[in-house]
């Protein structure tokens, strides 16, 4: 192993590391999430409503939605190489300050009753830059969290990135939740939707002072002159471990994103209270980040493919019937709490598997590009397709969409080399 590759033995303080980049994190996701409760707030304040259609201005927000993902590769690249060159706790400071600029602007924007086309073109550059700094957070925090791990907890440690994230969302579904059961539709399409996110700024400056605290995981080389990773050197080098990134990835996010995203929606147009679909998210979700630790444990134990294809297979045999059963605020409890279930077999190991296919020196940067493209290809476009096939009358052919894209997933799975037990690349 060269000297430029190799970084220190796991942080002497393990749990204060995990605190930090779980609290970071989970602030990070509330401002994005948020957005997502939101929308059907947003599409009647920042978009104009076409006479003919009234889907119109939600499919304009779910398109911002998918926008701000694609930017999500560019954050995933660019801050994936500032953690391999200048460290990890580097990444996390900066990507923290970009969501709480961004979270700002996107509470202060205007209407469209008030500025005409500025307001749009305002929300598609607050969502750029989330997208920049989510990209850059999964690269980062992914990489920070398992090199904090002691021997035999990597997939423990790993599963925090989606407890993070998931408590992130309930934070902001909780907030939406009172603030529509507080203020009305009225108030709250006028001026109510902008106040998650002007908490998310606020929230952000916490992070950002919680993350300055954090001790490096990525050790400096030990002759200065030591060449630094190039910006595609993971890429260049890893074109295997790249491409099985996004396998791995391709099916989860998809579902992942149906299930924490688009499935209230979903089921507000067939006709669920929205009032119940987000009562019925925050509860799911909190069954959901329930659940990540003990996936994470059982895969430090018996390995990750076996979760990962509970995960795959499970999707691709019952996506549809779930789907199709959603019609009431018990049905739709069911069906969230049964993906949650699947689901954790995927994002309790991802983590940990997408840090241990990547070498040290570059493991940032090659953990951030592939993942956050396909994200940006499956994930973002999710609540898009679905809101889109529903209004061209074609509702259930997105849910045979999740199911055949999980299926592939698990061809991948199948063959991926079990990575639990191996040593850590430091």
């Amino acid at each position: 192993m060269t000297q430029e590759t190799q970084a220190p033995a796991p942080p002497r303080r393990p749990v204060r590391q995990l605190l930090a980049a779980s609290v970071g994190n989970a602030i990070e996701w509330y401002d994005w999430y948020a957005y997502t409760f939101l929308a059907t707030y947003i599409a009647a304040q920042v978009f104009p409503e076409s006479a003919d259609d009234s889907l119109v201005p939600l499919l304009s927000t779910f398109a911002v939605f998918a926008v701000g993902f694609f930017m999500r590769p560019v954050g995933g690249l660019l801050m994936g190489a500032v953690a391999d060159r200048h460290g990890r706790r580097a990444a996390l400071t900066t990507t923290i300050l970009l969501m709480g600029g961004s979270s700002l602007l996107v509470g202060l924007t205007p209407s469209y009753a008030s500025a005409g086309l500025a307001a749009p073109v305002v929300l598609v550059t607050a969502r750029l830059l989330q997208g920049l700094s989510v990209g850059g957070e999964f690269a980062a925090s992914t990489t920070f969290l398992v090199e904090s791990a002691g021997p035999g907890r990597r997939g423990l440690f790993s599963s925090f990135q989606y407890v993070s994230t998931t408590l992130g969302q309930l934070a902001a579904s909780g907030l939406t939740a009172v603030l529509v059961s507080t203020l009305g539709d009225g108030p709250m399409g006028e001026w109510g939707w902008r106040v998650p996110f002007l908490l998310g700024a606020v929230l952000s400056l916490v992070g950002f002072w919680i993350r300055r605290g954090a001790e490096e995981t990525l050790r400096k080389p030990e002759h200065p002159a030591a060449p630094r990773p190039g910006l595609f050197d993971a890429l260049r080098h890893h074109p295997r471990a790249s491409l099985l990134i996004c396998g791995i990835t391709a099916g989860g996010t998809l579902a992942y994103y149906t299930w924490t995203s688009y499935l209230p929606t979903y089921a507000e147009l067939s006709g669920v209270d929205k009032g119940d679909t987000l009562f019925a998210s925050t509860l799911a979700l909190a069954f959901f980040a329930a659940l990540q630790p003990l996936g994470g444990l059982l895969s430090d134990r018996f390995g990750r493919k076996p979760p990962l294809l509970f995960f795959g297979l499970g999707f691709t045999l019952l996506a549809v019937a779930l789907l199709r059963a959603v019609d009431s605020f018990t049905s739709l409890l069911l069906v969230a709490c049964a993906g949650m279930v699947l689901l954790t077999g995927f994002t309790s190991v991802s983590a940990a598997v997408n840090a241990e296919i990547f070498p040290a020196r570059v493991r940032a940067a090659g953990i951030g590009f592939p993942y956050s493209l396909t994200v940006a290809l499956f994930g973002g476009t999710a609540p898009y397709l679905g809101t889109l096939f529903r209004e061209l009358d074609r509702p259930g052919l997105f849910a045979w969409y999740v199911s055949a894209l999980c299926l592939l997933s698990s061809l991948v799975y199948l063959r991926l080399p079990e990575t639990a037990h191996r040593d850590l690349d430091r």
